[in-house]
């Protein structure tokens, strides 16, 4: 079977697997205060030129999602998301189990703006009412779509005019940086807060969490105990991202994963496949006849996003750092003998 379901189902990048088995034997101290987090932590803090920001390591992204908005909000403090943002659609209400209300706002494609951001602070708010308080944004959006350092720039500008904490989701951040242009440092200067995904991007697991604010630092490693999110093997997550970021690999293998992408968007478009969304990232979302799709689930692992009409399905098609170009064109040969 082809293999574009998602950007985390194959295992490790044979560096992260070189960089555990290295230090499988070495005894630390647990809880991400060995040698390794400490390293990690660093090298994060000179990529964004951020010396004062605070560095935690956790193992999957809903969990650093709700851990973060958890510590960031008092319990009337609420968020403020693109109706399609990963914490509305895919991770079973954990940010509202903690009483953080998401107000959602439309976004065709998937992103806030500072007008929406805007008009989502009008109010007027009393205190019977939740009050917004954080911005959440992903890059890349849940649709592939991407801010680019400028949006970054006014976005962030926006949210300090409004008092408004800006949390950015990088689950996919390399991915984001290598179609947007921006860089480490643009999140650091924009965002209060932002995480660096691991898991969609080499590492067997991990997200790091990058608090910006100084307001926001105190008491962190609290809620991520509090939360279940403290690691006792906490050097495997400080291990892994020093293994992808010490030398640029990050950003490399979220660069093939991008490239493979704009290949099989541009084979889409050579087929007149229609796109739910412009593909800028390593997400694509491809509008199939219904029959075509079926004939896909023969060969191709994919996820269906929604049915456009009653004979088009729209589906999403994922390439990651391990996606063979030669993957890419059986999957576009596959498309031609099923009649798009």
């Amino acid at each position: 079977m082809l293999y574009f379901r998602n950007d985390y189902g194959n295992g490790a990048h044979p560096a992260v697997w070189e960089a555990l088995r290295k230090t499988n034997e070495v005894l630390t101290p647990g809880y991400g205060t060995d040698r390794y987090c400490r390293q990690a932590e660093e090298t994060i803090r000179t990529l964004c030129q951020s010396p004062q920001a605070a560095v935690h390591f956790l193992t999957g992204g809903t969990q650093v999602n709700k851990a973060a908005i958890c510590a960031f909000l008092r319990p009337y403090e609420a968020v403020v998301s693109a109706a399609s943002g990963h914490i509305c659609v895919h991770e079973a209400g954990a940010v509202e189990q903690d009483g953080h209300k998401i107000l959602t706002l439309p976004s065709a494609g998937g992103k806030l703006t500072p007008d929406m951001l805007r008009d989502a602070m009008g109010g007027p708010f009393y205190e019977y009412s939740v009050i917004p308080r954080l911005a959440y944004i992903s890059n890349t959006t849940e649709l592939g779509t991407v801010y680019s350092a400028q949006e970054l720039r006014s976005l962030g500008a926006c949210c300090r005019e409004l008092g408004v904490y800006l949390y950015c989701d990088g689950a996919r951040l390399g991915s984001a940086m290598d179609a947007g242009g921006s860089q480490f440092a643009d999140y650091a200067a924009a965002c209060d807060a932002f995480t660096i995904g691991g898991t969609k991007n080499g590492l067997l697991f991990g997200e790091a969490l990058v608090i910006v604010n100084p307001a926001l630092q105190p008491g962190f490693r609290n809620c991520m105990k509090q939360q279940g999110a403290m690691l006792a093997k906490g050097r495997l997550l400080g291990v892994q991202f020093q293994a992808v970021l010490e030398d640029g690999l990050y950003l490399r293998l979220a660069s093939h994963a991008n490239a493979q992408a704009k290949g099989l968007a541009a084979g889409l478009e050579g087929l007149g496949v229609p796109l739910l969304v412009p593909a800028e990232s390593n997400q694509i979302f491809p509008i199939l006849p219904d029959a075509a799709v079926e004939h896909l689930r023969e060969s191709v692992e994919f996820e269906v996003e929604r049915k456009v009409d009653a004979e088009h399905t729209c589906i999403r098609f994922v390439t990651a750092w391990h996606t063979a170009p030669e993957d890419v064109e059986t999957l576009l040969t596959l498309l031609k003998e099923a009649g798009v």
